[in-house]
């Protein structure tokens, strides 16, 4: 991996990066974990202050008086006593966890991810009594769907079958699905009620349909030679939020175009058998395109998880789902002909959680590219006083998650900060530096080659001429007759900050000495956040005209044509003066900005978060200060008025380090060399633990009749196929061959 030049000076402390100032957080998460000295506690404040109280709640040792709470709630102690009792790998008996599953969305997640070692430890018996008491109880809805799901997670019967098939009828979608998921551990899926059976319903959707089908379905599919896998590690990796191949709209960014590019890469490294890129499907989705498993390349394949959810799911939603994508994770995992090796998950939210859960229950290896978001900025958004009392909830939540998949995954790799090293993220997680092989690697990220799109040329040289428009007609006395061109590509979303850029590229005059182009969002206004970003936008310019006249807003592209279009606008014959600004609070790699790189273009991107790490200020970019719109503007007219010589010079260097360094090729070699390492000891672990049930934690849990020793060279489902993973037709009886867990 390149370093910086070290003769090209650098600020020695971008933000994002540890710095002199206190970090009250970071401070007493190192303390916890005997990294530190414990911060003094000072004197109390005059006015109550949530964030310090919550955060001694949760990381002070057991010895330390509890204090007096005045702005925290009994439920967020008793939470955070939760969650500091599981860091500490004290398992709560299972009566405290059924307790405390009415105490919401965070604390439910702290149960679901104790429950496994709970139940080893104190015995199958003793937990579905305590399950059996809580749903013998007056529940509401909300809590009787976790209780059977802490049931059906470790095949515990806690009611009598007439008593679990009542359930199976209820009304509420989320009761009936979870008792059918455990009548499964009664061997009962033959008494699952007939479509349109329930109260209230005339007929099963998509999403029962598919579940029906799974509980039913008699064994594994077929296993067609013409998909055979290579003899390797079978590779799994995740991308729940958004869509693979829609980059820019909703949810969807560059996480899709990295997961796409690098599946297909590693389908191509030595000694990876095959990879299953896992991706979410709500029920509408299900209702378009009833096909779970689609080949997408050359031993690439989507694995589609459902989610009962009328739209697609967002990170704040991911909770209500977590059991049901588990249990579907598993199920669908386990029916591919031979087992996963590893699975690879990203980002700390609660699906993140439930596959880790299912990487357990299958035996895979679990790897988990830890960052460190939002630790960095949890002193500087909370500790001051107006904070949001929820967005700081939440935040300790995704705190939570991230430890827990670092204390479950098997390796825990980085994403390389300014440096190139995982300085930052031991910074944040110092329980990494306890375990073994040290500091964690941070692999280079990396973007595919650049291959041309059949027909792109029409495409593109129509939103040439469509920018081309705008140049002209803003064309004045006065102004550049050749004003840049500004381009920023990203989803419409408020981490991407494309109205804090309009704000300041109109309040600083910027618009007068370019045009600013925008790609990204949905073509519709179906997507909350996108129209409510939009509305941002349009107020940001609606008191200047003159700047709304030089804004054009373009829906998302394809990547393929993002990638063409930067290059034509960065090629000199074509006439533009084009630059690109990337304007996002954070970016913890960035590959946009890659990109554009790649492309040609000089770029100018945030120096919070990982793009410091492979843009060296006045070397081969701009780092920009992008907290504020004032500072923005500031970075923007900088952008605007370098030198043309000197812009091609750092364009040329960019280009060169991007095309000789980060390449989804490099990438992928660097993962597999993480994924082989694991793989045999957990083939080994999953031998040892397949005879017993009240084995280790990492234990497979196989259907029963099936054999779970795989073998290189074995298969997975044609695509497509008579034996594709697939929903049944509205109107047919759920089938019986497509598939099977």
């Amino acid at each position: 991996m390149k370093r910086p030049d070290p003769a090209v000076p650098v600020d020695p402390a971008p933000r994002g990066r540890p710095s002199g100032r206190p970090d009250p957080f970071a401070a007493a998460r190192a303390a916890y974990w005997e990294r530190a000295p414990r911060p003094s506690p000072g004197h109390r404040a005059a006015a109550p202050n949530l964030f310090a109280e919550l955060v001694r709640a949760e990381y002070r040792p057991d010895d330390a008086p509890a204090g007096r709470p005045a702005a925290a709630t009994s439920g967020d102690l008793v939470l955070a006593g939760l969650r500091r009792r599981v860091r500490a790998g004290r398992t709560p008996p299972p009566e405290t966890c059924v307790r405390l599953l009415a105490d919401g969305d965070h604390a439910r997640a702290a149960v679901f991810d104790a429950w496994p070692e709970a139940v080893r430890c104190h015995g199958t018996e003793r937990a579905a009594a305590a399950v059996r008491r809580g749903l013998h109880g007056t529940r509401p809805p909300h809590v009787v769907a976790p209780l059977l799901d802490l049931a059906a997670a470790e095949s515990l019967v806690p009611l009598a079958r007439p008593e679990l098939l009542r359930l199976a009828y209820a009304p509420e979608r989320t009761v009936r699905h979870a008792a059918w998921r455990l009548l499964a551990a009664y061997d009962g899926s033959l008494l699952l009620p007939h479509a349109g059976a329930t109260p209230g319903t005339r007929s099963a959707d998509a999403y029962e349909r598919l579940l029906r089908e799974a509980l039913r379905a008699p064994g594994p599919p077929a296993a067609p030679k013409s998909a055979e896998l290579r003899p390797g590690t079978l590779v799994a990796q995740s991308m729940l939020l958004g869509h693979l191949d829609r980059p820019g709209e909703g949810l969807s960014g560059g996480l899709g175009v990295l997961l796409g590019a690098l599946g297909d890469a590693l389908a191509r490294t030595d000694g990876v058998a095959g990879v299953l890129t896992l991706v979410t499907a709500c029920a509408p989705e299900l209702e378009a395109d009833p096909v779970l498993l689609r080949r997408r390349g050359r031993r690439h394949w989507v694995l589609r998880l459902p989610v009962d959810s009328p739209r697609p799911v967002g990170p704040e939603e991911l909770g209500r789902h977590r059991e049901a994508l588990a249990w579907w994770a598993t199920r669908l995992l386990g029916s591919l002909g031979r087992p996963v090796d590893v699975l690879h998950i990203r980002y700390a939210d609660d699906g993140s959680l439930a596959l880790a859960e299912a990487a357990r229950r299958t035996g895979a290896a679990l790897v988990f590219t830890a960052a460190p978001d939002p630790h960095r900025q949890m002193t500087e958004r909370h500790a001051g006083p107006g904070t949001d009392a929820n967005a700081l909830r939440h935040d300790l939540h995704r705190v939570f998650v991230a430890d827990r998949l670092v204390e479950r995954a098997d390796r825990v790799v980085g994403i390389a900060g300014p440096g190139g090293e995982a300085d930052e993220l031991l910074h944040h997680f110092p329980q990494l530096a306890g375990r073994a092989g040290g500091a964690p690697d941070a692999p280079p990220e990396g973007i595919a080659p650049y291959r041309p799109p059949e027909d792109a040329g029409r495409r593109i040289d129509s939103l040439l001429a469509t920018v081309g428009a705008r140049l002209g007609a803003t064309a004045a006395p006065g102004r550049p007759r050749t004003p840049t061109v500004l381009l920023t590509v990203g989803r419409l979303h408020p981490v991407k900050q494309q109205d804090v850029l309009v704000r300041a590229w109109a309040e600083s005059g910027a618009f007068r000495e370019s045009v600013l182009v925008c790609v990204g969002g949905s073509p519709s206004d179906a997507d909350p956040a996108e129209r409510a970003m939009r509305t941002r936008v349009e107020r940001a310019v609606a008191a200047c005209p003159e700047a709304a006249e030089r804004l054009l807003l373009l829906p998302a592209l394809a990547n393929a044509d993002v990638r063409t279009l930067e290059r034509r606008l960065a090629d000199p014959a074509n006439g533009f003066r084009a630059r690109y600004v990337c304007p996002s609070a954070k970016e913890e790699f960035g590959l946009a900005v890659l990109e554009a790189m790649e492309a040609g273009l000089l770029v100018a991107a945030p120096e919070r978060g990982g793009v410091p790490h492979y843009l060296v200020d006045g070397r081969n970019g701009l780092l920009i200060d992008t907290s504020c719109a004032r500072t923005l503007g500031e970075g923007l007219l900088r952008l605007l008025r370098a030198d043309d010589g000197a812009a091609a010079a750092m364009a040329r260097n960019a280009q060169g380090l991007v095309r000789s360094t980060y390449s989804s090729n490099a990438m992928a070699r660097a993962l597999a060399r993480h994924y082989t390492a694991v793989a045999p000891r957990i083939r080994t672990d999953r031998q040892a633990a397949a005879p017993s049930r009240e084995g280790p934690v990492r234990r497979p849990v196989a259907p029963e009749g099936r054999s779970r020793t795989g073998g290189e060279g074995t298969s997975l489902p044609e695509p497509d196929g008579p034996s594709a993973v697939r929903a049944p037709a509205r109107a047919a009886r759920p089938r019986t061959a497509s598939w099977r867990g």
